[in-house]
């Protein structure tokens, strides 16, 4: 992949997701980005912040993003972290003593790119559970899935693309009809192991 991210890139990332989402939850406004972050971290890219809450295991608690580059990455992160604990329609919003049981993920997002295939039913060749993430688009129904999700919930490319097809509204088998796109992209993603731990490079293996 063409764009690159360090480890401390990273750190610099989650950690500006969690510094957004708490100071919105305890002033109600937005930080600024920080004067000194580095012109690689103000590119444009699409970036999405997942919020999981730690019990047993994790529970995600919110996840929006930006699946486009058109805001500095930084900006976006500060945008789609708020977002994420505050407006995500799936859940209510986050409360501020829940911080310190949630763990932030960062997935900074290449432009997605069309998968062109003669036929349908040659789709689940041409992507790859572990680096792909997919967007399926029909009509006014449009469905985003990053990479790291049919690796936790141990989907193969076929059940991938039916998960996608649902996320967006759709019947399932709807990637086999006629007038759907199908795009691809890949993810540099980032997490905290712990609520306010250590971040960590996530590596993504496919089935």
């Amino acid at each position: 992949m063409p764009f690159q991210l360090s480890l401390n890139e990273g750190k610099t990332l989650v950690a500006l997701a969690r510094k957004a989402v708490e100071e919105y939850l305890r002033n109600c406004r937005y930080v600024s980005v920080p004067p000194n972050i580095s012109e690689k971290l103000m590119q444009p890219c699409g970036v999405f912040v997942t919020i999981n809450i730690v019990r047993n295991g994790k529970e995600l608690r919110g996840c929006i993003g930006y699946p486009y580059p058109t805001t500095p990455l930084a900006q976006a992160v500060i945008e789609a972290a708020v977002s994420s604990a505050t407006q995500d329609p799936r859940f209510y919003p986050l409360s501020l003593g829940e911080l310190e049981h949630v763990v932030f993920e960062v997935s900074v997002l290449t432009p997605p790119q069309l998968v062109k295939a003669k036929k349908a039913t040659e789709y689940p060749s041409k992507i790859k559970v572990g680096e792909d993430g997919l967007i399926i688009e029909k009509g006014l129904c449009k469905g985003l899935l990053l990479p790291q999700v049919p690796v936790e919930w141990k989907w193969d490319e076929e059940e991938f693309l039916c998960q996608c097809c649902q996320k967006a509204g759709l019947p399932p088998d709807c990637w086999l009809m006629g007038g759907t796109k199908i795009y691809t992209f890949k993810a540099i993603v980032f997490e905290e192991e712990t609520p306010k731990g250590e971040v960590k490079l996530k590596i993504l293996e496919g089935k």
